[in-house]
């Protein structure tokens, strides 16, 4: 797999506290990568040392095969969950100084900035200062001098915080298309829903160690255990759910459906099909729900934490 980031084996200790330990983890180009993992993990320590705020004790991190040197920074898009903006500086004087930090002469920063003030319809923000600002409204500041000068690698921690289900959705959308115009991106949130939406593959970082990574759709059948929900309608209630006790293994239900008789999660026998349960099913009754239990983000990262 063609990977753009690499840390292999990177470790790092503040005093006495291990805050990273030998952690490993490839991040495939174009992707969107969930960095994920309870407060205090060590996800914030690795950003950094990917970022070169701070540098590992050990190991080391490779961009697009190369080892990581200051020039790359220029590569690299940071949105930190601590927003960096200076309140009292206007937006646009802001915005265009920040841009030539990371390397774009003024003329292509007003260029790339009237772009993203029209499209995400902010224009009339230019001469008000950040304090003026809603937390929202910087947070959009904050995402566009991120993502102006196009880097390889973007990095967004909790991007969404701070913004309404609009707003939130807004920048989810352009989080998408700036993957699918080649972008990768590391994404790291507690929002798990999020994941579901946006991730195409995730690292798991518990205790200081990664506890699990990989592409999310495979991870998920590796968690999932071969259980559907099944609501069914019949005039003879007791008779199938006998039936259905004898032959299969049954767990009460709590999804919500309407019309039915009968609700219950099925889970199979080795060996089982789900035609096989369907087929069934619909020898005794009539099927109105059948849909199998897949694991989300949120129960694969609890039950693996929990397990660790």
């Amino acid at each position: 797999m063609n990977n753009l980031l690499v840390a292999e084996s990177v470790s790092k200790s503040f005093g006495d506290f291990r805050a990273l330990n030998s952690v490993s983890v490839a991040v495939p180009k174009g992707s969107i990568f969930g960095l994920l993992g309870p407060n205090g993990a060590g996800k914030t320590t690795l950003i950094r040392i990917i970022n070169q705020i701070t540098m590992p004790d050990s190991g080391h991190v490779l961009l697009d095969g190369e080892p990581l040197q200051p020039q790359h920074i220029q590569n690299i898009g940071y949105l930190p969950e601590e927003r960096g903006l200076y309140k009292s500086m206007k937006v646009g004087e802001q915005a265009l100084y920040l841009a030539q930090l990371k390397g774009l002469s003024k003329q292509e920063a007003k260029k790339r900035l009237k772009y993203w003030f029209e499209k995400l319809e902010i224009g009339d923000w230019w001469n008000k200062k950040i304090q003026e600002l809603s937390k929202g409204q910087a947070q959009k500041i904050q995402f566009v001098v991120t993502v102006l000068h196009q880097p390889k690698l973007l990095i967004f921690d909790e991007p969404f915080s701070g913004f309404d289900p609009i707003n939130a959705n807004l920048i989810k959308d352009e989080i998408l298309q700036l993957r699918d115009e080649g972008a990768t991106v590391i994404f790291s949130t507690h929002r798990m829903e999020s994941v579901e939406e946006l991730c195409d593959h995730i690292a798991l970082i518990h205790k200081s160690n990664k506890i699990l990574d990989g592409k999310l759709t495979d991870i998920k059948r590796e968690f999932k255990t071969n259980t559907f929900e099944v609501g069914l309608q019949t005039n003879a209630i007791d008779s199938v759910t006998n039936a259905i006790k004898a032959k299969f293994e049954v767990m009460p239900a709590t999804f919500r459906n309407l019309n039915d008789d009968v609700k219950m999660n099925i889970k199979l026998h080795e060996g089982d099909t789900s035609n096989d349960l369907l087929s069934f099913l619909t020898s005794k009754a009539e099927v109105h729900h059948f849909v199998e239990v897949i694991p989300s983000a949120n129960d694969i990262f609890i039950q693996t934490v929990k397990n660790n």
